[in-house]
């Protein structure tokens, strides 16, 4: 089975930082990364063709799209593939954080997931693979451990 792809589309370069966490992230479940850019208001053709040409990749994948802002990047690209969809916003204090308001509404039958924090991007994409490639389950498995094994390990610390 081919290694599953995760393709990190930023609607522009001002969001490197935190496309970077999620590959990070994701390379820590076994994944493949790519990071790409463009715009879905400034280059709609560039990103139409980024992802024509990811979905010609016969490779299981999922999309994380991050976009600040006016986030049209999550529905156009929901609407142009066929894998799934994670919004994945940076996050913002400008407007009072309202920028995220622009993830969470889509049209009818545009249905990108919304998530906030790079890492939890990565596990959602994770989780997603998992259901048919038990490598990638086992590493879910594996960061879930780590997870509880740190509560644990700090409500002992507290005693």
């Amino acid at each position: 089975m081919s290694k599953p792809l995760v393709v990190i589309l930023m609607g522009s370069k001002a969001d490197m930082e935190h496309c970077t966490k999620i590959s990070d992230a994701c390379k820590g479940f076994g994944l493949d990364t790519v990071i790409r850019i463009g715009s879905a208001h400034k280059t709609p053709e560039h990103a139409l063709a980024i992802l024509n040409e990811y979905e010609a990749d016969e490779r299981p994948k999922v999309y994380i799209t991050v976009a600040g802002r006016s986030n049209a990047l999550s529905g156009f690209t929901d609407g142009s593939v066929s894998a799934p969809v994670i919004a994945c916003p940076p996050p913002s204090e400008s407007f009072g954080g309202a920028d995220v308001y622009s993830s969470l509404r889509m049209p009818s039958g545009i249905a990108p997931a919304v998530v906030l924090e790079p890492f939890n991007a990565a596990l959602l994409a994770a989780k997603i693979f998992s259901v048919a490639n038990a490598e990638v389950r086992e590493q879910v498995k594996a960061s879930q451990k780590r997870a509880a094994d740190k509560i644990l390990e700090d409500d002992a610390s507290v005693r």
